[in-house]
Formats: C-alpha cells, sequence, structure tokens
C-alpha cells in the first residue's frame, strides 16, 4: 500500500549529544519540496540534509556529510515504508562525537523512519484522467454523477457547444466510468490523460 502523510510531521532524537531534528511534508510537485526545504531549514545547523520521492522521481542530499550517508538513508526510510509524495529534511546539530559513516547512516535514517512512523498517513489511490466534450444538456448530470463515481472534476472550459472536461477518477474505477460517459455522449470520444497531457 503506497502512501502519504495527512499533514506536516516533526520529531526530535539525540545521537550521542547530537541532535537530528526530522521535518517531514507532504508533496504534490517538486517546486512543494524545494519550498518546504526552504522554509524549515536552519541555517547555521551543521547540517541541513533531505529527500523526497514524488512518483518515480526523487531526489537526495547530503549538505556536506560524507557522501551517502544522510541523504540516501532519508530516502531509503521513505522507500522502505513506501510513502510517495513525500519530502524529508533532518537537520543536524553536531554534538562533538564523531559517528562515523555507518552511525551517520543510521542516525539519519533511523531518525527519518521514526518520524514517518509516528505521522498520520493516508492511501494514495491511484487515479486516471479522462478528457472529452459534453453537451449543455448532458454536462450537469455528468457532473451530478462524479460523486457516485468517486471522480472529481479538474477542468471545464465551455464553448458554444457545451464544455471540454477533464475528470480524475480512481484507476479500478476507469472502465465502469468510461462505460457510463460512453453511452451518456452518445459514443463521443474519451481521451486517456497521462500526467504530461493533463497539465499541457
Amino acid at each position: 500500500m503506497t502512501q502519504t502523510l495527512v499533514a506536516e510531521t516533526q520529531l526530535d532524537t539525540v545521537v550521542k549529544k547530537s541532535l537530528f531534528r526530522v521535518h517531514a511534508t507532504p508533496i504534490a510537485h517538486e517546486d512543494d519540496a524545494a519550498a518546504f526545504f526552504a522554509r524549515v531549514s536552519i541555517p547555521d545547523a551543521t547540517h541541513n540534509c533531505w529527500a523526497w520521492r514524488l512518483g518515480g522521481r526523487y531526489r537526495s542530499f547530503d549538505d556536506g556529510e560524507p557522501g551517502g550517508t544522510a541523504g540516501r538513508p532519508i530516502l531509503q526510510a521513505i522507500d522502505s515504508q513506501e510513502f510517495d509524495r513525500v519530502a524529508v529534511i533532518v537537520v543536524r546539530w553536531f554534538g562533538g562525537i564523531k559517528l562515523g559513516a555507518g552511525g551517520l547512516v543510521r542516525a539519519y535514517g533511523g531518525a527519518a523512519a521514526s518520524c514517518l512512523k509516528q505521522a498520520e498517513t493516508v492511501e494514495i489511490v491511484p487515479m486516471r484522467r479522462i478528457g472529452f466534450h459534453a453537451s449543455f444538456g448532458i454536462l450537469p448530470i455528468i457532473q451530478a454523477r462524479l460523486t457516485e463515481w468517486g471522480a472529481t472534476q479538474e477542468s471545464c472550459q465551455f464553448d458554444e457547444n457545451g464544455a471540454a472536461l477533464e475528470i480524475q477518477v480512481p484507476a479500478g474505477n476507469l472502465i465502469p466510468v468510461t462505460g457510463s460517459l460512453q453511452d451518456l455522449l452518445r459514443g463521443a470520444t474519451l481521451r486517456i490523460l497521462d500526467d504530461d497531457e493533463a497539465q499541457s
């Protein structure tokens, strides 16, 4: 079960006198991660290490720690608990005792994992977008059935004949919803959109 966070969460952990402060948040876009890191980073902390995952895209950053000892373990904590659409930053204040490479991996990964474990989560339901044109007469019927289909209207652009719509439906409902739409639209063309098409 892939999951994401319901809301931003935080947890402090102390390892050999170093304080590791974890902030984690749900994200919908890469820009959300950048804005979150900019907001919660502490410039005078020793390190601000982070990672995020958004579907097949991900990034991690060690911020001066030895390569692979901070950002990658944070990303591993995200992945091992099957999180997606999540950004995590671990802010470290050095306590005077060196942890070594293995100790850093355990400290960063463990702090991130503990923060994610105690957070409130929600399952991510895979969604698909459908694009189509509806006449003025059919439009309110379709909009009235969105809740029944578990669907949401993403866009609606009116023209002289009706409206071009994009709706988002749970992937598991795609076949029955497209069947109902084709009946209502009398066989009109439906476009199943991937994310790139939908955003262009």
